[in-house]
């Protein structure tokens, strides 16, 4: 695709969803993106998505829902990200973010950071590895904002990123329809975890032939984790908190 029509593209999806305007250096940033990924995605599976306007409006738009709740400057975990959703968006929109990607998936993570040279994204680093890893431990309670998308029930992900966000930090997690029905079984270990009460943000992916329902879900690191937490992957699955 040309990048005058990737431009009209992304500048036409921004706006029919409410989302704020990008300086030419940041259309160049993702159309070099775009590209890229669709380039390595031929070779390596890193999306089922592998046409460009998809691209634009299910990982880059879908990514940049959350960017307005993350306050400035902060520092940002982005737990499973991928290939770099929402973390590679948010850091090409919001340079002023410091923003760590965390996935188990090798492959994934070393795209992530061949991406972040490649575009000169300093501001964003991809680390290997799982939440519940224990060489983890020395980011616990370190970042500003916790987001997450498309990775786990709310019930399960909660305690696996909670546990990273300082107090008085946010967990904001980018869910889809079932957001309030997930909320219910997850409300009890939210608490539990430090997290207040959840504030649930609803809106819709638009494109020009559908309208997909968003919410992101806001929490507020109130108190300090109880240690141990999160707990190993199959100890979460067999009992989330409850």
């Amino acid at each position: 695709m040309e990048y005058s029509q990737f431009r009209s593209l992304i500048v036409g999806s921004l706006e029919k969803n409410g989302l704020n305007d990008l300086s030419e250096q940041q259309y160049e940033l993702f159309y070099a993106f775009g590209e890229y990924l669709l380039k390595v995605n031929q070779i390596t599976n890193l999306t089922a998505i592998r046409n460009m306007p998809d691209v634009i409006t299910k990982h880059f738009v879908d990514s940049l829902l959350v960017s307005e709740y993350i306050p400035q400057t902060a520092r940002v975990l982005d737990l499973g990200c991928g290939a770099g959703f929402p973390s590679v968006p948010l850091a090409i929109a919001r340079p002023d973010l410091t923003v760590v990607g965390l996935d188990s998936t090798a492959k994934k993570i070393a795209f992530v950071n061949e991406v972040a040279k490649q575009l000169g994204l300093s501001h964003l680093t991809a680390v290997a590895g799982r939440a519940e890893d224990p060489q983890m431990i020395e980011l616990l309670g370190k970042f500003d904002a916790v987001t997450s998308r498309a990775v786990a029930a709310l019930q399960i992900l909660s305690e696996l990123c909670l546990p990273y966000v300082r107090r008085g930090g946010l967990f904001l997690p980018l869910k889809a329809a079932k957001a309030e029905e997930e909320l219910r079984d997850a409300r009890h270990g939210i608490a539990f975890l430090g997290g207040s009460e959840p504030i649930l943000h609803s809106c819709t992916l638009k494109t020009d032939i559908s309208a997909e329902p968003r919410c992101i879900i806001e929490i507020l690191k109130l108190q300090d984790t109880p240690k141990g937490y999160p707990r190993s992957y199959a100890a979460i699955f067999k009992k989330p908190l409850s």
